[in-house]
């Protein structure tokens, strides 16, 4: 009963299948046995704001541990997105919304961007930052895509 428990929490705490599309990869540090310390670099689309693409950077553990994917990734990630397309914006835009998330640890650690509509100036802003079950951490980045017309050149 209580290792069933225990299985029920774990299953429940996996994030979904991941949105990103990974773009490249380059190693950071070389590893004797396992794959080698790494940045990724991954693409994912706004599943609510079509039109909008963002490419995140981030690192990847390598070693025995980061081999068996129990390593915990570290906490530091890089954003940049941008209208590769008509901007359509769905009805139910909620701040502070979640657009992607990928485990950055077995269990408690998740690297996670989410967006807000910035009425104001007329853009859509996207945060990328790490949270843990306990402690996250202050590291983050953001981006940011005026919502412009498709198809027409600045100064026309």
């Amino acid at each position: 009963m209580r290792l069933a428990s225990c299985l029920a929490v774990l299953l429940l705490t996996l994030p979904l299948a991941a949105q990103a599309r990974q773009i490249g990869e380059v190693d950071t540090a070389f590893k004797l046995i396992g794959p080698n310390h790494k940045i990724i670099v991954e693409a994912f689309d706004d599943p609510k704001v079509e039109g909008v693409t963002c490419y995140l950077s981030r690192a990847r553990t390598g070693g025995i541990r980061g081999g068996l994917g129990v390593a915990e990734d570290r906490a530091e990630a890089s954003i940049a997105c941008r209208q590769v397309g008509p901007i359509s914006l769905a009805a139910d835009l909620r701040d502070g919304e979640e657009v992607f998330r990928e485990r950055a640890s077995l269990v408690f650690k998740t690297m996670q961007v989410v967006r807000f509509h910035d009425r104001e100036r007329n853009a859509l802003v996207y945060l990328v930052y790490s949270d843990r079950l306990i402690d996250g951490s202050p590291q983050n980045a953001v981006t940011a895509v005026p919502i412009m017309p498709w198809g027409t050149s600045p100064g026309r």
